[in-house]
């Protein structure tokens, strides 16, 4: 079960304000540059975030019913951060993954004992 919503709150108004900083530079994080869905509004929400061959791969550590992820859902992409890049994506697909393959080892323990968090966002690089 990913964290509950009350810690989403929490960390949009307190830690994302500290995270969304470091995030576009520090390893294994990321910055999910996004549309409202309602709004229109642009959004910058820091994450864990993981290159791989063909893109991203993104653990859901609070579902996926948070709104970024149906905001990039709805779009059919975003822009992401990460590392001083800008990459834009697309195709984004949730899937799910018990052990949290894809991630490394520190991460994999998290997802899996701590938060208990098993699904993902994988979105691929824009042609």
């Amino acid at each position: 079960m990913p964290a509950p919503r009350w810690v989403a709150h929490a960390n949009k108004i307190s830690l994302n304000k500290l995270t969304r900083f470091i995030a576009p530079w520090a390893p294994g994080w990321a910055v999910v540059i996004h549309r409202g869905r309602k709004s229109g509004r642009t959004f910058r929400t820091p994450l864990w975030a993981f290159r791989r061959q063909h893109g991203y791969v993104i653990a859901l550590t609070y579902g996926p019913q948070a709104d970024w992820v149906r905001n990039v859902l709805a779009a059919g992409g975003c822009e992401l951060e990460a590392r001083r890049h800008t990459y834009r994506l697309v195709a984004p697909e949730v899937y799910r993954d018990e052990e949290a393959t894809d991630m490394p080892a520190f991460i994999r323990f998290m997802l899996r004992r701590v938060i208990k968090a098993p699904e993902f966002l994988s979105l691929r690089f824009a042609d």
